[in-house]
């Protein structure tokens, strides 16, 4: 338990069964009447941020997450297979808490694996990976009026858009959050 003085961005928090970390938060002391504590949540599987007020000095209470670098190794029917560096430990993540990081992961790739009490919570990549074309069609001179893009399908099998002079084979590097084009690599 801790009150929220103690708040601080990146904490995990547990209301009501859920676990919620702290986006951004604002200590608020108005003229007239107590002090309390905005906040902004992210629901830490599903993603959903919302905004609460808390009075100043309630006790809320936090969680123990436990972010581990790991390398992944490799995919075992619908889970994927990840090894702790320092310990050697195997855990098995199911396909729905990889999520769309899967369209960016390689064999010994490393990421963070976000625990809570055993259950793995959600994997994090590095904000950019660098990934082998494995098939775009030739961009034509003249078949545009500005820069334009087309469809390029990585090593690991997701489809990007990457401008037309980029071929097959090349090695581009691509932002994992959103799945951009940043450049060759």
């Amino acid at each position: 338990m801790a009150t929220t003085n103690d708040l601080k961005n990146g904490v995990v928090l547990n209301l009501d069964g859920q676990l919620w970390s702290v986006v951004n938060f604002q200590h608020v002391k108005p003229g007239k009447g107590g002090a309390f504590v905005r906040t902004t949540l992210k629901h830490v599987l599903s993603g959903k941020v919302v905004d609460k007020t808390f009075n100043a000095g309630t006790k809320v209470e936090t969680a123990t997450v436990d972010r581990r670098n790991m390398t992944y190794l490799y995919n075992d029917g619908s889970d994927f297979v990840f090894m702790d560096g320092e310990t050697f430990e195997q855990i098995n993540v199911p396909r729905e808490t990889v999520g769309d990081s899967a369209n960016f992961l390689l064999e010994n790739t490393e990421a963070q694996v976000a625990m809570h009490e055993g259950e793995t919570l959600y994997i994090e990549l590095p904000t950019s990976v660098e990934l082998v074309i494995e098939h775009t069609d030739p961009g034509l001179q003249g078949d545009r009026s500005t820069g334009g893009t087309k469809p390029a399908r990585l090593e690991t099998g997701a489809e990007i858009q990457v401008p037309l002079f980029v071929g097959t084979g090349e090695k581009v590097k691509v932002d994992t959050r959103d799945g951009r084009y940043l450049g060759r690599a």
